[in-house]
């Protein structure tokens, strides 16, 4: 009886020793900067602090830019008892109502659950082996394995696995696209984290339904392939990560992906209810341009939004984000899919809809909500105003062109290098003026970004403010004076750097019931 007394209290004293470790899963944003020559990068930040920090240079031996992500190191011996603690805390540990906690709460609780094994399995341990075991403990059970300092970094855009013993490459927003040191070599390793993905999405991925469209809990989006089958090298995946707060316009003038006259432009677009589709190839900036534009849709409006994964984030209340659901089994039994969600839409009395993406039969749907008066904004892989009219015209879509002809505007996103930095730009606004029953349309350009001296120009004809007029009896001039006051507003909020989510969207819904209040509060009255 005596032992186990003396046992009890040495797993006491094993317990009360260890303090919960302290661990910040979002320091601060450092301030990057930029080099005209990428061999000169060697800088470093931290993600996960004060465990994790990445290590950005230009790696000689392979020419290549590196991203280098640097973890705690483990002794041999504290390999070998953290594979113990994991192992009894797969038993213990319920990671689905885990990661529903906030942030102390899920540390706590793997805090809590590692110091009852330590003292069931008699692990003696140092405060600093500790330290280090308990961030692996939070990497693999509740954050996402060897890929979780990816997802910290608040400048990665997309993280992108091609397979077994390959590299994981990522998108940085400063620095592009980059190598790391990331190689899963095994596929029984690599199969279990895209099982854990595909549960995270609240999905279901197998030999027999071997391909994941998800999102995860943050909104970012997730595709993966399971079998060598479908991807030669094994399992493969790819998440494309969102801002949680979108970019606001001013934000989008600081970084001259456009400019204040084209957001002025779209502010009246869409107070008099026309239909927009923003187009341009695969992240070139679509998803964000709407997520700013819908900054200006009128505060008091019902909006709905249609997504095949959710990445839309609206600056309004009144506003109800549908999702398509996947089916389940071979039948496909339950889905729901864009069709369905658009045509239920337009029995919700919205007066905007937005579809995240248009590709098929939804489309006929959207245009011809278009047509009954519901102010529509959407997005298309297209980097034309021709390619758009023959996707529209063509199989799946399959639209008339007397349809087509309902559509107001068009702005083409694109990817470009302005001194040597890759770049988002808002190309031109093409205005679809009409479209022949051959499919040729007759366009207006007012807005054009010129990429020899990089600047934007715009002319004052603009054929979709004519309709405005006509529609609403407006003077041209009348019109025109509000879209200047609207360019000069929003130029002086860039220029004082009012950048925030929630300030530019007060400004802007203020300016809806009392513009001259606003414009006095700005100087330019």
């Amino acid at each position: 009886m005596a032992n186990n007394k003396n046992n009890s209290n040495n797993k006491k004293v094993i317990v009360d020793l260890l303090e919960r470790p302290l661990i910040d899963l979002n320091p601060p944003i450092p301030a990057l900067p930029k080099f005209p020559d990428k061999t000169k990068i060697n800088i470093r930040y931290m993600l996960i602090s004060p465990y994790v920090s990445v290590h950005i240079f230009w790696n000689q031996a392979i020419n290549e830019l590196m991203y280098e992500i640097e973890e705690p190191l483990l002794t041999k011996e504290e390999k070998e008892q953290l594979i113990r603690l994991e192992e009894g805390m797969r038993e213990l540990v319920n990671v689905n109502m885990l990661i529903e906690k906030n942030q102390d709460a899920i540390l706590d609780y793997i805090d809590k659950t590692a110091k009852l094994l330590l003292a069931e399995l008699g692990i003696k341990l140092s405060k600093e082996s500790y330290s280090r075991i308990f961030y692996y403990l939070y990497r693999d059970f509740i954050g996402l394995d060897e890929v979780e300092p990816l997802f910290r970094d608040y400048f990665i855009e997309d993280i992108e696995c091609n397979g077994l013993n390959t590299p994981i490459y990522i998108i940085h927003r400063i620095y592009r696209n980059m190598r790391s040191n990331i190689v899963y070599k095994e596929i029984d390793n690599l199969a279990g984290f895209v099982e854990k993905l595909a549960q995270r999405c609240g999905r279901y991925i197998s030999y027999a339904s071997p391909l994941l469209d998800g999102s995860l809990p943050d909104g970012s989006r997730v595709q993966a392939t399971y079998t060598t089958e479908i991807t030669s090298r094994g399992p493969t995946f790819t998440i494309r990560k969102f801002t949680k707060v979108p970019w606001t316009p001013t934000q989008l003038i600081m970084f001259n992906t456009l400019s204040p006259e084209m957001l002025a432009y779209f502010w009246i677009l869409l107070q008099y209810k026309c239909n927009i589709l923003i187009t341009g190839g695969t992240a070139s900036g679509k998803t964000t341009l709407l997520n700013a534009i819908a900054f200006f849709i009128p505060p008091e409006a019902r909006v709905v939004s249609i997504e095949d994964t959710r990445e839309l984030n609206l600056p309004r209340e009144n506003w109800l984000p549908s999702v398509a659901r996947t089916g389940i089994g071979v039948g496909g039994i339950g889905e729901i899919d864009l069709f369905t969600l658009l045509k239920s839409s337009f029995r919700q009395s919205p007066d905007y809809v937005i579809v995240g993406e248009v590709r098929g039969a939804e489309a006929s749907v959207l245009f011809q909500g278009m047509a009954s008066g519901h102010s529509s904004i959407s997005t298309m892989h297209a980097d034309s105003v021709d390619t758009v009219i023959k996707r529209l015209q063509t199989p799946p879509i399959n639209l008339s062109p007397s349809l087509v002809n309902i559509l107001d505007s068009v702005a083409v996103m694109t990817h470009a290098v302005v001194k040597k930095q890759e770049t988002r730009k808002l190309r031109e606004i093409i205005e679809i003026m009409s479209v022949t029953p051959e499919g040729v349309a007759v366009t207006n350009t007012p807005f054009l970004w010129n990429p020899a001296n990089d600047k934007f120009y715009f002319k004052t004809e603009s054929k979709v403010f004519e309709k405005i007029t006509l529609r609403y009896g407006l003077s041209k001039e009348e019109l025109f004076k509000e879209f200047t006051i609207r360019t000069r507003l929003l130029y002086e909020l860039f220029r004082r750097k009012v950048f925030g989510f929630e300030e530019v969207q007060h400004i802007l819904n203020e300016y809806y019931k009392n513009p001259d209040g606003i414009l006095a509060e700005f100087g330019l009255k």
